[in-house]
């Protein structure tokens, strides 16, 4: 078996069917990569040694006897520390929930388990998840593995560094504002936001309920869109804790159906301006997928900064209203970036009852406006943000000659937490010395033309080399 940290998680399974190798080989390669790396990168905030090796025994314990392999048999997998992994901590980067341990498997990790993939640990968050940079009081800063100056992302930075740096063959994050798909772009894997409700998020923290309800949902992260799929495939299905749960079955998406999707593309919102790598990957993209047989045409849905002010009323302003209680008298143990990130919510007044019952109404009336225009253009080819990986604490960007703040570079994942649709990112090419992704979005329950579209941009752009990190220690 040659470095089999290098793998696709679809190959590592495979490779345990056909006894190329087995659970525990797998295992140990990639303990030793956290042992090694782990360090300097800080992308894992919990790791389960002892249980990852005694899963794995019992994985290749049952592969000798002839047992029936999981789909993601052997496979290591990370997950989120904001989502509950029996006996792990469940801290969510907080001072204030240390030495929280779940008692029970979120549904999502039990589908894991049960299509046989083993559990390395879980990984580093900002603080309750509220940063585009994995930072926190608790366990530190999370370093990107393609620029140790640089920032992995947020909130999934941990995750998304993990399965970049080849610690993890994949993994789960969330995402209540760009938080998969904005550190996948950073780190040059891809990350799937689904459909609420399509994935269960039961089992995650902070609770998906209240104003987090309608946005926030739990995915699949990976280095290839054919393990972001599988992820997928095993996750998703309904379950009763999650009040969006809706019990839609997967499906197969052929290439040719896909290619019958006309795509709609812009390169940026008319508000915040992108950089110019940016809009040659959004370009390049665009190419690859009319070569490969799509049609594709330049097209901007209307009303994207309202979306993106409402959007900030549900994660901002009634965020706040819901945080605050959890807080109170602990502002001693709060990590700056979270203080930071209270600050931006309080320069608006606390949102009002009228003002929650007017933005819930008008979401649904821009929804349904989006969905009337996706009739034609069913795929969306955009941003997944306006810059690439920044400095640790950087907060403002020059960009055209216009100053684009920290809130702002976020809103092309924004809009889609606010309206529902599944979003991905996938990586396009290096600039920079920096990876760069981008976004294609769907309607609302059709991950799988997502993933259909995703795959053929893959094949037309071919897989980024890894990440320098060896060479950087």
């Amino acid at each position: 078996m040659n470095d089999p940290i290098q793998l696709s998680a679809t190959r590592m399974a495979e490779g345990v069917r056909n006894g190329e190798w087995s659970s525990l080989d797998l295992v140990e390669a990639h303990l030793e990569r956290i042992e090694q790396l782990n360090p300097r990168l800080n992308a894992f905030s919990h790791v389960d040694v002892d249980g990852a090796r005694e899963a794995a025994r019992a994985s290749a314990a049952r592969m000798a006897e002839g047992g029936q392999a999981g789909r993601l048999e052997g496979v290591p997998v990370s997950i989120k520390s904001s989502i509950a992994v029996r006996g792990f901590p469940w801290e969510c980067g907080s001072i204030i929930r240390q030495g929280i341990h779940a008692d029970t498997d979120a549904p999502l990790v039990r589908r894991l388990k049960e299509a046989g993939a083993i559990v390395l640990g879980n990984t580093n968050t900002p603080e309750f998840l509220m940063a585009w940079e994995t930072n926190n009081k608790l366990h530190g800063h999370t370093d990107n593995p393609w620029d140790l100056e640089r920032t992995a992302g947020g909130s999934s930075g941990g995750e998304s560094a993990a399965i970049a740096a080849r610690m993890s063959a994949g993994g789960i994050g969330s995402d209540g504002g760009g938080s998969i798909r904005v550190p996948a772009h950073f780190t040059g894997i891809c990350g799937l936001k689904p459909t609420p409700g399509r994935v269960p998020a039961t089992g995650h923290f902070p609770v998906p309920a209240g104003p987090f309800a309608p946005i926030g949902v739990v995915g699949p992260m990976a280095r290839t869109v054919a393990d972001t799929q599988l992820l997928f495939e095993v996750i998703a299905g309904p379950d009763d804790g999650d009040p969006h749960s809706a019990p839609v079955p997967v499906r197969r998406f052929h290439p040719d159906a896909a290619k019958k999707l006309k795509v709609g593309c812009f390169e940026d919102d008319g508000r915040t301006p992108v950089t110019t790598e940016t809009r040659i990957a959004i370009r390049r993209a665009a190419a690859a997928l009319e070569q490969q047989g799509f049609t594709v045409e330049a097209f901007r849905p209307d009303n994207l900064e309202e979306i993106r002010q409402l959007w900030w009323n549900l994660f901002g302003r009634a965020g706040r209203t819901v945080l605050e209680p959890m807080i109170d008298g602990r502002a001693a143990d709060l990590s700056p970036t979270f203080i930071q990130f209270m600050e931006y919510t309080r320069e608006s007044d606390p949102l009002t009852l009228d003002e929650f019952m007017q933005t819930l109404l008008a979401r649904d009336g821009l929804r349904q406006r989006l969905f009337e225009q996706m009739r034609e253009f069913p795929i969306l080819l955009c941003p997944a943000a306006a810059v690439q990986a920044f400095r640790h604490g950087e907060r403002e960007w020059r960009i055209d000659r216009k100053q684009v703040p920290y809130l702002d570079a976020w809103s092309y994942t924004e809009w889609f937490n606010l309206t529902g649709n599944p979003a991905m990112t996938v990586p396009i090419e290096i600039a920079n010395n920096l990876p760069i992704g981008v976004q294609i979005v769907g309607r609302c329950w059709e991950e799988e033309a997502v993933l259909a579209v995703a795959a053929q941009l893959e094949e037309a752009i071919g897989p980024l080399p890894p990440p320098p990190i060896d060479a950087m220690l």
